[in-house]
């Protein structure tokens, strides 16, 4: 079924798309900073599913790491001198929240933010579509959220680059063959918020949704070609009402932290 590559794969949503993509016989290339836990997800789910799996252990707020990733995007599998099988899907996932607010907050956590969420996404997507482009068939998922209609800080800025470029992408690759789609859930039932240090209690229990279900609604609107894909009703129905309401009144509504 072919080859993906999972950015921030061994947590969260990252996680979720690499067993359900292993369980739809796709070969993996899984990206992730922790070496040892990306070894350790791998030997699951080749022992699992029964698919090959790479792992690319790298951070890409490293522009170095960010380039090694890259040039494994590139291949083309036209080289007899290396077995790797070209990546036919790209999942940019790998992202985090700041966490803090910019007006005294440490320059350095905006910029590692910056470089993960915006920069490498451009990056790892340029390198992508060239092969994919060349052999005529892929696509590109990219992972943003509702958060980018809204005026969250750092993070929201983040994903509403990332919404733009992957729509601008969309329109671009029309006609290659390649495919360009962005994810844009609302809260994930992950470890995310944890490891942010983010208190959720104010968020209903409806206002939650299962990694399980955004996973296999995000894939199934990739097969589909969907260019925005927003799982749910009740958050398809908050993104049209963030896109309608004056801008102060969504700026009202307070940062995503």
């Amino acid at each position: 079924m072919g080859t993906a590559l999972v950015t921030g794969a061994t947590a969260g949503l990252g996680l979720e798309f690499a067993w359900q993509l292993a369980t739809a016989r796709h070969d993996l290339v899984l990206v992730a900073r922790d070496e040892d836990r990306l070894e350790r997800v791998a030997t699951q789910i080749r022992a699992a599913a029964g698919v090959r799996v790479e792992v690319l252990s790298a951070d890409l707020s490293v522009h170095d790491d960010v380039a090694r990733v890259a040039d494994r995007l590139a291949v083309t599998g036209e080289d007899e001198q290396d077995d790797r099988r070209p990546v036919g899907l790209l999942v940019n996932n790998a992202g985090f929240a700041t966490a803090q607010h910019f007006v005294g907050g440490e320059l350095e956590t905006e910029l590692r933010a910056v470089d993960v969420m915006v920069r490498a996404v451009v990056q790892l997507t340029h390198a992508a579509v060239g092969q994919m482009t060349a052999r005529g068939r892929g696509a590109v998922l990219n992972v943003a959220s509702v958060a980018a209609l809204t005026a969250g800080g750092t993070y929201a800025a983040a994903k509403a680059y990332v919404r733009t470029f992957t729509e601008a992408l969309a329109v671009e690759l029309k006609g290659t063959g390649v495919t360009a789609t962005v994810l844009c859930p609302g809260f994930v039932r992950t470890e995310f918020h944890d490891r942010a240090g983010l208190d959720m209690d104010h968020v209903p229990d409806p206002g939650w949704l299962d990694a399980s279900y955004v996973v296999s609604e995000a894939l199934a609107d990739v097969r589909r070609g969907v260019v925005i894909s927003t799982p749910s009703v009740r958050y398809k129905a908050a993104a049209a009402l963030l896109r309608l309401a004056p801008r102060t009144a969504v700026r009202a509504l307070g940062k995503y932290r």
